[in-house]
């Protein structure tokens, strides 16, 4: 996968041999390397007050987020396909197989086995919450118990799809998800011979998110709530963050694979990704750290002090007078730029830096 690297750590390398050369191009040094104010520097640079950030830039696409596949529990033809695009909500049919629909009910526990009178559960349960949030609970208790009000609910739903009313959930009849779903692909189409366990369609939350892969050294990058910037393909920048790593499609779970797949929810409303196309092509960036309005200097205005107390100084260069030297703190590098923190040290106080 293509990868675009934008300020990394890299240039903490960088300036740790920018360092060295600050180290030895002016000064003698005092024992305790401050003192001495050293010769005029090569060139100087004002000291800023910025935004440092380390970042990392890759490839993305718009998707929808908790792709999988719905099988069908038996067999039969496909006499309605499943729509691609379309989103599919609590009492619709995802398709239809042998001429009956295959609805849609919302739970967390798959339709395993045929429900009829008698039978106890969490998916009877959940079968009978749907039945009275469409409509049909008309003297039925939810509980985990299928008796003869929950049959009585079921021959008025099985009326209301055109099906003979049985009393009974046959086994495929009904397909469970957590909500509403978007058909992403029509796996089957129409007249396929399909099941059991043949897929039928690719459903995935009708919620927008940012897919992106990013290499196993990344793996900081993939924790939840690592912020990201995206840039869709019409140029509109949003900003997001990662909720989770997710398998590539296609991918062999047992094979591993030398990569990490991580979705992107976006901050606020998706609603600029309600006109992306699946599999839309964008940029995301990846915001490992910030320093928000700090002071920072060229790296290589640092100078690595003498002495047993060592550390690092920047020699201070005033409108008049000779420069002096001061010994600062140090923080995040990027882009070039250094955090530092010292006495004296101000916006707009003009530096010595080292000849390149």
């Amino acid at each position: 996968m293509r990868r675009r690297t934008g300020l990394t750590a890299a240039v903490g390398a960088a300036a740790a041999g920018a360092v060295a050369v600050g180290a030895f191009a002016w000064g003698g040094g005092s024992r305790d390397g401050v003192r001495d104010e050293g010769g005029a520097p090569p060139a100087t640079a004002e000291v800023v007050r910025t935004d440092l950030v380390l970042s990392k830039t890759v490839d993305g696409t718009v998707d929808f987020a908790g792709r999988r596949p719905v099988k069908s529990a038996v067999e039969g033809t496909v006499t309605v396909a499943a729509r691609e695009g379309a989103t599919v909500r609590q009492g619709q049919a995802l398709y239809e197989l042998d001429d009956k629909p295959v609805t849609l009910l919302y739970g967390p526990v798959p339709a395993f086995r045929e429900m009829r009178k008698g039978d106890r559960g969490t998916d009877v349960l959940q079968l009978e919450r749907n039945l009275r949030d469409l409509g049909h609970g008309a003297g039925l208790f939810v509980d985990a118990r299928y008796d003869a009000a929950t049959a009585a609910a079921v021959k008025r739903w099985q009326k209301s799809l055109n099906r003979t009313p049985t009393g009974r959930v046959g086994k495929g009849h009904v397909v469970f998800q957590g909500g509403p779903v978007k058909v992403v692909a029509a796996d089957a189409a129409l007249g396929d011979q399909v099941g059991p366990d043949g897929p039928v369609l690719t459903a995935a939350s009708p919620r927008p998110v940012v897919r992106a892969g990013l290499d196993q050294g990344d793996s900081s990058l993939a924790a939840r709530g690592t912020k990201a910037e995206i840039r869709l393909a019409d140029g509109e920048k949003v900003r997001g963050k990662v909720t989770g790593t997710v398998r590539p499609e296609g991918s062999d779970e047992e094979s591993g694979g030398d990569g990490i797949t991580v979705e992107i929810a976006l901050d606020g409303s998706a609603s600029a990704l309600s006109g992306q196309a699946a599999r839309a092509a964008a940029s995301v960036t990846f915001v490992s750290e910030s320093r928000r309005g700090v002071l920072a200097v060229p790296v290589e205005a640092l100078v690595a002090l003498r002495g047993e107390n060592g550390g690092y100084g920047l020699q201070l260069v005033p409108a008049s007078g000779p420069p002096r030297m001061v010994r600062v703190d140090t923080g995040m590098t990027a882009e070039g730029r250094i955090e530092v923190r010292g006495a004296g040290l101000r916006e707009g106080v003009r530096v010595g830096v080292a000849a390149q």
